[in-house]
This record gives C-alpha cells, structure tokens and sequence, in this order.
C-alpha cells in the first residue's frame, strides 16, 4: 500500500515536473511564437508594394556625351548600382563582418540570436551579435523611432518579420546589393557608389580588400569610425574587419599580415555643386531647364519629378575632355591677365573703377552690390532696416576671399569685399559643335564657389563690339558683293530721323594709315574698319541687318540703329556662338543644344531632345563668308592666333573690343568646333585704361587659342584642322584677294595686333 501511495506521488510529481518545464521553456517559446503572431496581424508592416519598391532618395546624375559623371542633384547622394558591379571584396567584407552565415539563414539567424541572448544573460559579448544583414537592410528601409520598452520589442519582432518577406521577395545578391546602396558611409557619401568615390575616386567595382574593408568597417558606427576625424579608429576598425575575413576564409594569413600593415590611404573628394567640371553649365541645367521641365512633365500620377529625388539621368552634350580643356584655357589665361589687370589697378585713384567715376557713381554701384548679396537679402528677411544693415556692411569681420593664388582668410567689411570683387575679370566661353548644334563646352565664370553669375546664358547680355559686324558682313554678301569687293575707306555719314544729328563714326585709333585707299571687304573686316561697317549699313538698313541677326538665333533685342554696325547690341556669349555657327554649318541655323536625353532610375526614356534648324542663307554665301572670315586671322586683329600660339590650320574668326574696353570677345570657327569667349569685369566702368591690354584680341582670344591648342593635342577627340568644306557648286565669285590685302597690310605698316579697341 505504501509502495503505490509512493508510486502515484513520484508520478504526480513528475507531471508536475513536465508542466514546470513546459512552463519554464516551452511557455516563452509559445509565449514569443503568439507575441509574433499577433505583431504579424496586427502591427503595421509594408506590404508586398512596399517590399519591391522601397522608398529611397536617389541622386540624379548628370552625364556628358563621352558618358562621364560631371554632376549630381540630390538630397542624398545616393546612386544604386546592381550587385554584378560590386566588388568582391566588399561582399566577403560585409558577410565575414556582419552576418558569416548570410547565405545559410532565411532572415533570422535563430542560432546567432541564441547566442546573442545567452551572451547578454551571462554577462558577455556576443561575437557578432545576432541582427543579420537582412535585418539591418530592415531598420534602414523602415527607420525605427526612438523607441523603449514594450514599444522597442515590438519594433524588433517587426524586424524580424520584414527580414524573412524581404528574403522571399529579393535574392540574397540583391539584398546585399540593396545593403550597400542604402547605407550612409558619412561626409555626404550615401551608398557604395558614392562612397567608392569620395573616399578612394574609384568605382565600387574596383575597391581593394584594405579599401572594402575600411567601408564596411563603418557599419558598426560610421561616427565613431569616421576615417577623417578618427583615422586611428577607422584603421583599426579595418584591421578587425580583414581579421574577420581571415577567420572565414576569405584571406590567408600571409594576406591578413600584409593587408594590416597597410597605412589607411584616403583619396577624399568630397562632392560639392562648386566643384568638378561645368559647374556653371550643372546649375543652368538644374535652376532653368530641369525647374521647367519638370513642372511640364508630371508623372503618370500627375505629381511632379524631383530631381533630388527621383534618380533621374539626364544625358548632355558636354564633352568632359572639352570642358575640362575650355576650364583649364580659361584659369590659365584669367590668372595672367589678372594679373597684369591688378598692376594697372595699384595706380588707380578709384580702384578698381576707372578715373572718371566720381564718388556718387561708386557710392551707387557698392549699394546695389550691396542690395544684390545674399547677406543683405537674409538681414532684410530677418526684419533689420536699412540703416542698421549699413552699419552692419561697414563693419569689418572674418571672411575667406577668392585669390588668384589661393583663398584668402581676411578681416573685411562686406562693403570692402564687394569692391574688392569688383575688381576681379570675369569671362563666359562656350564650344559648339555646328553640324549638330551640341554644346561641348561651357564655362559660366572664373570660380563657381565666389562668382556664381553665370556669363554664358544666364547673366546679362553685353554689348559685343565688332563681333557684330560679321552680321553686317554677312548682309552685303547675301547681296552679291564679293570678299574682293573694293571701296574707297572714307567716312561715311547717315541721315537720322528729324532733329537728330547726322550719324558719322570714326575709325579707331590705328586705323587712320588706311584712311582713303582702296581696300576690299575682307581687307575691311579683318582690320574692323568702321568706315566700311557704315558704308555697309547705310546700304542696307539696320533694320535688315537685325532681322538677319535673329534669323540667326539672337534672341536679344536689337534696336535698329546704324550704331549697330559698331556693335552696340547686348547679347549672350550663347547666342553669339549659335548665330556665328550657322556658317560652319552650310547657312543652316541649329539651335544649341546641350541635353539629348533624360531617363528615369529604371533607365526609360522621359524624353529626347532634337534642335530646331533654320535655313539662313545658301551653303554658297557661307562659305564666302568663311572665307571673309579667314583673313580676320591671315592678316587682321585675330593674327596673333598664328604668331603667337602657332596655329596654322584654317580658322575663321572675329574680335570685339567695347568703347572704353569694357569688353573684349573673340568668335573663333573651324571645320569642327564654334567657340566664343567674352572677357570683361562685372561692371563696365571697371576696365583697362588703354586698348593695348584692353582690346578683344588681348582679353578674350588668347583664352580661344589655348583651348584649341589643348584640343588639337588630344588625338582622341579627332577635331579636324583641315579646310572648310567646299560647296560643290562652282562659285561665281572672287574669293582670293590674299595678294591686294597683303600688299595693302604691307604697305598700311600693321603688326596684326590692333583691334577696335574705340569701336564707337
């Protein structure tokens, strides 16, 4: 009896040992199994949408024509690139690193977790911890808030959740792709590409093992392993990183020995819209162009494209090694004239404004420097009146300057560093292609980050002196007159409307030796004599000659006046370049382009682009015209392009120089390439006392020069330096007149340097 009283007590003692143990562990495991289940129903998750498409801020890129990343708009600078364009060693890095057992677990790493429980319960670290990739890729696609407790648990079983569908909905390729490209590596590198980048200038495919290791390294916290403010830390940190690749096998020993003695080698870049090539052409492109389109454009769902956010690709007509050269010639050329500028500024009562400026004029021009700055516009915005915003633009305080030398930190008054800039040339350049239209190179400005008017498109026509009278030219040769056309080079006068004077300009000065002979069109246009501009007009008409300017793409308003004929008209360096295109492109006007293309992050096409043409006049009177052209070069004010940087090939071209020489351009044309600079300062009454130094051929031709000279360098480009093509129907019309003009040039004593430097 005793026996079974002891045998039914041993049995409800083990029952009550079974239900214990259930309780204790099976209890939290059914505990946790409906806890899940419950987050599963009821918490909210993304859906299946959501998992396929992330919401992520994509970089748009910007591309020129030879497929070269110039720029990017972003709010993250972040482009994603597909796993096969990822370096190996970056993966072998984040998989030993992260989660060794990435390619094994469908999400959750049940075992790594255990470990992880099991470290933190007894008081140690857990190699490793137990979040997977998956479940970082998790947090950094839903960002969790900052949350404790009950709410945090809950958050982290939605992980959990999320890891397991992204799992089912990607391939593990894919996720580690979807990894890379989403995490921010700091200092403005958002995403393996970028961080490629701006840490190392390579591409994500190329990444060496200490490289991929120091990135990935980052991941356990990119603050504290910052490699610019901690690089001890950071190179560490890599070292720990290639030791755990050395523990799975993916480095021998002999590796790891040698990887770690390597020093940490930064190649940093920082992106910044200052910097990189055509920064004035990038911002153009994204404040006019890419403002309009998009608000043109919506979405199939109405709402708007954003060029921050959306990953667009926009395709240019930029050629990098273009743009790059027409920089380079522009900072090679500005440097010295400024140069030379400066010293004649040291002298100045007024510097850097001209003598006769009186003080009210420079009061004047300082004020609306003044009420143009950022500064003011942020005090007037803040509610501070004027009286106190002077004060305040009086007052010296610290600032860096732009130096032709090198940024400058100083003690200045904003008064003090707006005529400071004043003194400072400024130029606008742009290179068409003229069988295309396409704009190869453009550049706004001498330093984006200190100037950011951009002189090519955006910022205020100038008047274009003798530039203009190709337009003159270009009239009279429509009207059958001939390069070898000869007139007697005598003052010229045309009657204006009632009470007006009579209009008679003058020769300038250095013209007067050919005064009274006879000379021919071209022997006229390539000295820039007035008299013969005037004679041309009166036989006209301003008025035919503006029409025919806007037939050739000027946009610009021109006042038909016989003023023109000098060059009084303001227009763009763009416009002047498209409308002296058109005789290199057979009389047909092409529209410049600069965009072919843009595309969405999916790579479909959104739209293409194509110039609009017009036909001016016939490939016959172009090409006389270019002919004109040539002896601006051969024996005119463009000469120095042949004795002095050696170019040969045939060239067309036209200098311009504005009265007082406020302005200096020169038109450049060959076969291949239209291009055309404007030299100047950002306010006329700053300029060059004499016309030595202040004349077209002296400011803005030597910037054309070497940029063609840097061009025909590169064999690559493969940019002809033969001839115009010839019509193929016979002409009807003398075109060499080279032996009169040289006998002419010869006997008139010119050295090929002058210019109108007094063009009206």
């Amino acid at each position: 009896m005793a026996t079974e009283k002891t045998e039914k007590k041993e049995k409800q003692n083990y029952k009550k040992y079974i239900l214990w143990f259930w309780i204790l562990f099976a209890g939290p495991v059914v505990g946790l199994f409906l806890f899940v289940l419950g987050v599963r129903l009821f918490a909210d998750l993304p859906n299946t949408e959501e998992l396929q498409n992330p919401k992520t801020l994509l970089a748009t890129e910007v591309y020129s024509s030879d497929m070269k990343v110039i720029g990017k708009y972003y709010a993250e600078n972040r482009t994603n690139v597909k796993f096969k364009d990822i370096s190996p060693n970056v993966v072998n890095a984040l998989v030993a690193t992260e989660d060794a057992r990435f390619f094994e677990h469908s999400g959750v790493d049940v075992r790594a977790l255990l470990r992880a429980i099991s470290g933190a319960a007894l008081g140690r670290s857990a190699s490793g911890g137990g979040s997977t990739i998956s479940q970082q890729l998790a947090k950094m696609l839903f960002p969790r808030e900052d949350l404790h407790g009950i709410k945090l648990i809950v958050r982290k079983i939605k992980e959990w959740i999320i890891a397991v569908k992204l799992e089912k909905e990607y391939t593990k390729q894919e996720i580690i792709a979807l990894y890379l490209n989403k995490f921010d590596y700091l200092n403005n590198a958002v995403g393996i590409k970028s961080a490629a980048q701006i840490y190392f200038n390579t591409s994500p495919d190329s990444l060496k093992i200490e490289q991929a290791a120091m990135l990935v390294g980052l991941a356990k916290n990119p603050s504290y392993f910052n490699p610019n403010r901690f690089r001890e830390r950071a190179e560490g940190r890599r070292n720990t990183v290639l030791a755990q690749m050395n523990k799975y096998n993916y480095l021998t020993n002999a590796q790891l020995d040698s990887l770690q003695k390597i020093p940490l080698k930064l190649i940093f870049r920082p992106e910044d819209h200052n910097d990189g090539l055509a920064p004035y052409f990038r911002e153009y492109l994204r404040d006019v162009f890419m403002k309009k389109w998009c608000d043109e454009n919506p979405k199939p769902d109405g709402t708007k494209y954003d060029v921050y956010r959306d990953g667009l690709k926009i395709y240019t007509t930029i050629d990098s090694r273009l743009q790059r050269y027409a920089e380079e010639a522009v900072s090679e050329h500005l440097k010295e004239l400024q140069g030379t500028f400066d010293k004649e500024l040291k002298v100045k009562r007024n510097a850097p404004f001209a003598r006769n400026v009186n003080k009210e004029e420079i009061k004047s021009i300082l004020e609306q420097g003044m009420k143009r700055s950022d500064r003011y516009r942020a005090l007037k915005k803040a509610g501070i009146d004027d009286a106190t915003i002077e004060k305040i633009f009086g007052t010296k305080t610290q600032m860096t300057v732009f130096n032709w030398r090198g940024e400058i930190d100083t003690l200045m008054s904003p008064f003090d560093s707006i005529r400071y800039y004043k003194g400072f040339l400024q130029t606008g350049f742009m290179s068409i292609e003229p069988q295309t239209g396409y704009i190869k190179a453009w550049v706004g400005g001498i330093n984006h980050k200190f100037f950011q008017y951009d002189h090519v498109q955006i910022g205020h026509a100038r008047q274009v002196g003798s530039t203009f009278k190709t337009f003159v030219y270009a009239l009279a040769i429509q009207e059958g007159y001939s390069p070898c056309y000869r007139l007697p080079n005598v003052r010229t006068c045309i009657d204006m409307p009632a009470g007006q004077p009579q209009y008679c300009p003058d020769n300038a000065a250095g013209e007067e030796k050919y005064n009274g002979k006879i000379i021919t069109l071209r022997f006229a246009l390539a000295q820039s004599i007035n008299y013969v501009s005037a004679y041309l007009i009166k036989q006209f008409g301003a008025q035919a000659v503006a029409d025919l300017a806007h037939r050739m793409g000027v946009v610009s308003r021109i006042d038909p006046t016989p003023s023109i004929c000098l060059g009084t008209p303001e227009i763009s360096v763009f416009e002047m370049v498209g409308a002296e295109a058109t005789f290199a492109n057979k009389g047909t006007w092409i529209q410049p382009t600069f965009i072919t293309r843009i595309e969405d992050k999916n790579g479909k096409v959104l739209a293409d682009f194509s110039p609009k043409t017009q036909e001016v006049m016939s490939e016959e009177k172009a090409y006389v015209m270019l002919q004109l052209m040539k002896g601006v070069v051969d024996i005119g004010t463009g000469h120095r392009i042949q004795y002095r940087y050696k170019l040969m090939n045939p060239i067309a071209g036209k200098t311009g120089t504005t009265q007082n020489n406020s302005d200096g351009w020169f038109m450049g044309i060959t076969p291949d390439l239209v291009s055309g600079c404007w030299v100047g300062a950002e306010d006329r009454s700053v300029h060059f006392d004499h016309g030595d130094q202040g004349q077209g051929a002296q400011m803005a031709l030597p910037v054309w020069a070497k940029y063609m000279q840097k061009v025909y360098a590169d064999k690559t480009l493969k940019i002809s330096q033969g001839d115009f093509e010839r019509p193929a129907k016979k002409l009807e019309i003398e075109l060499d007149c080279r032996a009169y003009d040289q006998e002419m040039e010869k006997n008139g004593g010119d050295d090929g340097g002058t210019d109108d430097s007094s063009g009206f």
